[in-house]
């Protein structure tokens, strides 16, 4: 899990842009950032369904981002994409359940129980996903990775992991760790107070940690070429120099990027436009 921490005055730019289009409806305004242009939510989700993978990141404990991701994936399914749902909030280990789940063949209790031994988060922030996903038979796909595999490369290392840990994950992950990414992490994260062999320690369990999740997507879109995967995720995954870069290096899926309005984030839409394609107003 994660939270980022941004660095500049987002509102600011969606003022401007607001007052400069009429918009009517300030709750219903999303920030386009390759053009600057605030559209509406329902030209936001024509202009991205038919994207293999859309990530719609969150602040894990945000009601208001789990009623965005909501909205993302009723207003998809309403027009007719065949979706599925990629989550952070499960271990690739836990597919059979979630499975289970989305067949209704797993009762609420039981998918409880699955449910809090994978993430430690209240389940009401989820509820109204999850459910509906099993309502409208929407498969769920575990991306995550066991938390002691992350856990351990951030204290030690990725060079730390036994044949056996690595082994736990997708073939062929490593750590390629270089200068830029270690910037972007510093940014996403905020991280401070470590020494350099503990940052470096601290990216790799990042880049673990994305790389992991862009497998088991490309993977499950291999079988399922006519799917449309939302992605929930926590926002440090979900920009662009997170899973999505990962998810370019191993394929040519398209996607998109939707971020909530976080405040204190880089000014400037050239900016914003390196981290996401949209930008959700408050």
């Amino acid at each position: 899990m994660n939270r980022i921490v941004y660095k500049g005055a987002l509102s600011a730019v969606l003022f401007l842009a607001f007052i400069m289009t009429n918009s009517c409806s300030v709750n219903d305004d999303v920030l386009r950032t390759r053009d600057g242009d605030v559209i509406q939510f329902g030209q936001m989700v024509g202009e991205i369904k038919k994207a293999n993978i859309i990530f719609v990141g969150e602040s894990h404990d945000s009601e208001r981002d789990h009623q965005i991701q909501l909205d993302v994936i009723k207003s998809l399914n309403k027009a007719g994409a065949a979706l599925a749902i990629g989550t952070e909030m499960f271990r690739a280990d836990s597919q059979k359940q979630l499975d289970e789940w989305t067949k209704g063949t797993l009762g609420l209790n039981d998918f409880l129980r699955v449910y809090y031994k994978n993430w430690n988060m209240p389940w009401s922030l989820y509820e109204d996903i999850f459910v509906y996903a099993r309502d409208n038979r929407i498969p769920l796909i575990g991306l995550n990775v066991p938390e002691e595999i992350t856990q351990k490369v951030s204290r030690e290392g990725f060079s730390s992991l036994t044949d056996a840990e690595l082994k736990q994950l997708p073939p062929g992950i490593s750590c390629d760790v270089d200068r830029a990414y270690m910037d972007f992490i510093r940014r996403a994260y905020s991280v401070h107070g470590r020494d350099e062999k503990s940052f470096v320690s601290f990216c790799e369990a990042q880049m673990v940690w994305d790389k992991t999740m862009a497998w088991h997507l490309t993977e499950f879109l291999k079988k399922n070429p006519h799917r449309t995967v939302v992605v929930l995720a926590g926002i440090g995954h979900s920009w662009k120099r997170g899973i999505p870069e990962q998810v370019k290096r191993l394929s040519s899926l398209s996607y998109r990027v939707i971020l909530p309005e976080v405040p204190e984030h880089v000014s400037g839409v050239a900016a914003l436009a390196q981290d996401a394609d949209y930008i959700m107003a408050e």
